[in-house]
C-alpha cells in the first residue's frame, strides 16, 4: 500500500457520504497527481437524471476539465466501489495511470469481479489496480443505504 491511499480513500468516503444524504447510492471518488487532490466527486445519477453520472465519470470530467486535456496520465482514482463496465472504459479512454478502490461489486465490477477491464491486454492502455482499502469501511456505507432502502419498501 502506498502511503496516501488510506488518506485519500478517506476523502472518497467522505463524498460518498455526500451521496447517501442526497439519496444516491453511495460512491465516492477523488482523483490525484501526486499528492495534490484534482477533483472530488460523487454519485449523481438520479438528482442529474443522467445514467452516467457515477463518482469516476464526474471526477473524470472535472479533472480534464481542471488540467485542459482529456487524457489523465500519471493520476490516481480513489474510489469506494468497484468501477463498473462503463466507469472502466472510461479509466482506459483517459489513460488513468493507477485505480484504487475499496471494495469489490460482485454484481456490477469491471475490474476484478466480473471482467478485468483495467488490465486486458487486448486493449491499449492498462491500468495499475490497488483494492481493499477501507474495504469494511466503503462496504459498510453501501450495507446501510441499501438496508434503510429495504425498510422504507
Amino acid at each position: 500500500m502506498r502511503n496516501n491511499d488510506e488518506r485519500f480513500m478517506k476523502l472518497a468516503l467522505e463524498e460518498a457520504k455526500l451521496a447517501s444524504a442526497s439519496g444516491e447510492i453511495p460512491v465516492g471518488a477523488v482523483i490525484t497527481l501526486g499528492d495534490d487532490i484534482l477533483a472530488r466527486a460523487h454519485n449523481k445519477s438520479i438528482s442529474m437524471n443522467d445514467p452516467s453520472a457515477h463518482a469516476e465519470i464526474l471526477a473524470i470530467r472535472m479533472t480534464g476539465n481542471k488540467i485542459g486535456n482529456h487524457r489523465l496520465v500519471g493520476t490516481t482514482l480513489y474510489v469506494t466501489l468497484e468501477p463498473c463496465i462503463m466507469c472502466a472504459g472510461a479509466i482506459i479512454q483517459a489513460r488513468i495511470s493507477r485505480v484504487v478502490f475499496g471494495t469489490d461489486d460482485p454484481q456490477n465490477g469491471g475490474v476484478i469481479s466480473l471482467y478485468n477491464i483495467l488490465d486486458d491486454r487486448k486493449l491499449n492502455h492498462s491500468v495499475e489496480v490497488t483494492w481493499g482499502i477501507l474495504r469494511h469501511e466503503c462496504a459498510e456505507i453501501l450495507s446501510r443505504f441499501f438496508a434503510k432502502k429495504r425498510i422504507k419498501t
